[in-house]
């Protein structure tokens, strides 16, 4: 198969430009493979590519981009029947069965790159097509020695998500990735069925040099999208400190758990000084019963100390959550609300945050537990790729279904996150009077709704 040409296709990955195309496209082509890369979240389907390509791989790091790719597969089948089709990424393995069903020949998970190449490698020596059985592992958790990602058929960061800064002038993002998988087993994480508590590195020589020709290219702020950057601290902090000796005027943000912001906290000032935009961290609730079911390793007055002292080095802190689980109650939703307030954190959380409804993949961790937990599931979903839950309240669903559409609607609009905040705010309220004559309580302790963002952003804030 001399002429072999290989397709990487991704659907959606938060507004960045994929990581998980241009790495395995590096290592391909620097075995002499022909690679062309797609990225529907930006791109429409390319046909012809379609149907001159031997290997059409699917990304598949998230939950939205799995449910895509299905939609995708059905269209690329009919476009090119005789190709070998590939899913490669967190949500391949745990969604194996169905992606089979779907025509898909080869799973990859964990560190993919190695065999992809396999793959194309048996492909070209003449190896059937949809047929060919899978040697490559599922999951491989193997060391590599990474390439520079190749990221030259990508769209121009310019089409991604953007930071912007509260005096509304904006800057281009890259993206790379220092490290995957993750040291802890956080339940409802859909890293731990894959990792399983383990964390692989990518070369700091590699890092600095994705970063270097991304700024080259425009980058003028970069997301590291670790699970979490502090799993290897000294690793990452030697590439920030670099990264800032190389370009003083660039920005850049991580995600790192609360646990490790504080258990690190005398590495803080560091990434104030090398220009740490923000810190995204995973707080999911301020309930400690909810974070002990998800096995969060924090707690609630953990959180409230790290906001202190995030808010003391002037380091913004962008907390995420979890609000809605099947042990939410209406009167524990009012308190995440006044606590965000209290902590001075309303405009820090993207409105979408306060909307989140727990989601349980195939694999998921929580399954161990929910039954000891007096949480009710229905069957697997497969079109939904997901395990349904209701709350025993059913006010409390159907709050989580309004504030989806208010938040929709109103950040559409352009309203603030605290004008949004306080639509939240009347929303609960008329949901815990909902059976009495009371008047909703009013906002507590909220000054003054900005008419901007008063910490920077990324325009495309979607976790799930």
């Amino acid at each position: 198969m001399p002429d072999l040409k290989v397709l990487l296709i991704s659907t959606y990955e938060l507004g960045r430009q994929p990581f998980g195309l241009a790495s395995p496209a590096a290592w391909l082509r620097a075995d002499g493979f022909y690679t062309t890369s797609l990225d529907l979240s930006r791109q429409s389907l390319d046909e012809e590519a379609v149907r001159t390509a031997s290997l059409i791989a699917f990304y598949l790091p998230m939950h939205t981009a799995t449910r895509i790719a299905v939609r995708a597969l059905e269209r690329v089948r009919k476009l090119n029947p005789s190709a070998h089709l590939c899913g490669f990424g967190l949500y391949a393995p745990v969604n194996a069965g169905l992606l089979r069903r779907l025509g898909v020949g080869t799973i990859l998970g964990g560190e993919f790159e190695q065999g992809l190449l396999s793959l194309v490698r048996r492909l070209e020596a003449g190896a059937p097509g949809p047929g060919l059985p899978q040697v490559e592992p599922e999951i491989s958790l193997a060391r590599q020695n990474f390439l520079v990602p190749y990221r030259d058929d990508l769209p121009p960061l310019e089409k991604y998500a953007h930071l912007t800064l509260p005096d509304d002038s904006t800057r281009v993002v890259g993206y790379t990735e220092a490290s995957r998988g993750c040291k802890h087993l956080c339940r409802h994480c859909p890293i731990v069925p894959v990792y399983n508590g383990t964390f692989r590195i990518v070369q700091r020589e590699v890092v600095r040099e994705d970063i270097r020709r991304q700024v080259a290219a425009g980058a003028q702020h970069i997301t590291f999208g670790d699970p979490d950057f502090f799993n290897g601290v000294g690793h990452s902090m030697q590439i920030v400190e670099a990264l800032h000796r190389e370009h003083p005027g660039l920005s850049y943000d991580v995600t790192i758990k609360v646990e490790h912001l504080l258990k690190h906290a005398g590495r803080l000032p560091a990434l104030r000084e090398t220009g740490c935009a923000f810190v995204t961290t995973a707080v999911e609730s301020v309930d400690d019963q909810v974070l002990r079911i998800l096995d969060k390793g924090h707690t609630r007055a953990d959180f409230i100390r790290l906001a202190g002292l995030m808010r003391g080095l002037g380091l913004f802190l962008v907390p995420t959550f979890v609000p809605f689980t099947p042990w939410t109650t209406l009167e524990g939703y009012e308190d995440l609300l006044a606590t965000l307030i209290r902590l001075g954190l309303m405009e820090h959380v993207p409105p979408v945050q306060l909307t989140i409804r727990l989601l349980i993949p195939a694999g998921s961790r929580l399954l161990e537990v929910l039954p000891l937990h007096n949480a009710a599931i229905g069957p697997f979903q497969q079109e939904a790729l997901r395990y349904p839950w209701a709350n025993s309240d059913r006010r409390v669903d159907r709050l989580q279904c309004d504030l989806e559409a208010v938040v929709q609607r109103e950040a559409k609009a352009g309203a603030s996150r605290t004008v949004i905040f306080g639509e939240a705010w009347k929303l609960l309220q008329r949901a815990m009077n909902e059976d009495g004559d009371e008047a909703p309580a009013p906002l507590p302790l909220v000054p003054p709704g900005p008419l901007r963002a008063t910490i920077p952003y990324l325009t495309e804030p979607w976790y799930c």
